[in-house]
């Protein structure tokens, strides 16, 4: 029987976006706020799924109504793999530049935190608050241009790192629909809090993605945008400005690097876990410093950082 009229039911939904012929947005839970994320479902010559952080629910759900032939996965963050376990004996792609240590929560921790110790925090975190089981061996890989072709979509993968080395968006060619992942427009901010992270990629990839001929625009954390969004990509680049205004503020006078973590300008300190949260907040900062100190705005000498007039 078709898998269209299968999956009608679940297709009517209205956490469910139709944006082109066999391509849907699925909303993740609570309006795919961390840690949870949106997915993208396409119903082409093959039924596959774009990052599994919908929910558990959802995703059992989705995959009773029209089975998952595919997954694959943008980037390895925990709010877009988490729910891989559900779906782990169905073929699995991850992008060319993802490690080995997707495979072992400590390793993939010790990755994005850059120490252990921390590596050991985070595994913690992300199995016990989050739920976060390790990857598989994927079924392949894709890289930077590769053509994902199902027919009537017709993905190319774009890596666009900064948010991560190994971060990807897609574009279908067959209906310019461009999906951003976690260039995603939200509140917060562009967000680069792991080691690896670095703005200045991060601005470029936003620049070479808006340039694409999109019509329309999906990312990963908020609903879809149809038409121009050159507003949208432009607010999101303009927040780097705002972030880095922050911390050039927190040196007016001078702080030290631990006075900055514990005002937590980033997370407003209402991240649940607090270990987490000064893991990310420094790593944001000190990137900010970094770039201050180049530009002349800030200088620091034995832990204390000062704002030059």
């Amino acid at each position: 029987m078709d898998k269209h009229r299968l999956g009608n039911g679940f297709l009517n939904r209205p956490d469910v976006v139709e944006l082109a012929p066999d391509l849907y947005l699925i909303e993740g839970k609570n309006k795919a706020r961390f840690p949870y994320c949106n997915a993208f479902l396409i119903t082409g010559n093959e039924t596959v799924l774009i990052d599994t952080g919908v929910g558990v629910v959802r995703l059992r759900e989705l995959d009773a109504s029209l089975r998952i032939d595919k997954v694959i996965i943008s980037h390895p963050h925990p709010d877009h793999i988490s729910g891989c376990k559900v779906l782990q004996d169905r073929p699995l792609l991850l992008p060319a530049e993802t490690p080995d240590s997707v495979k072992d929560l400590v390793e993939l921790g010790t990755r994005f935190t850059g120490t252990r110790e921390d590596g050991v925090v985070w595994a913690d975190f992300a199995k016990n608050s989050l739920g976060l089981e390790p990857l598989r061996d994927p079924d392949g890989r894709f890289g930077d241009g590769d053509i994902l072709d199902f027919g009537s979509v017709r993905l190319e993968a774009i890596r666009a790192p900064g948010h991560l080395p190994d971060h990807y968006c897609f574009f279908d060619h067959c209906s310019k629909t461009l999906l951003t992942t976690d260039i995603d427009f939200t509140s917060f901010g562009p967000w680069y809090g792991n080691p690896e992270c670095d703005i200045t990629p991060f601005k470029a990839s936003i620049r070479n993605i808006m340039d694409l001929p999109y019509l329309r625009v999906c990312s990963s954390h908020k609903p879809p945008i149809e038409g121009d969004a050159t507003e949208e990509f432009t607010a999101f680049l303009d927040m780097f400005k705002q972030q880095r205004r922050l911390i050039l503020n927190l040196c007016d006078p001078s702080s030290t690097l631990e006075q900055m973590v514990r005002v937590s300008p980033f997370y407003g300190n209402k991240l649940n876990d607090k270990r987490i949260q000064v893991i990310f907040e420094k790593n944001m900062i000190v990137k900010n410093l970094e770039i201050l100190m180049h530009d002349g705005r800030v200088e620091g000498k034995n832990g204390v950082y000062r704002m030059v007039r």
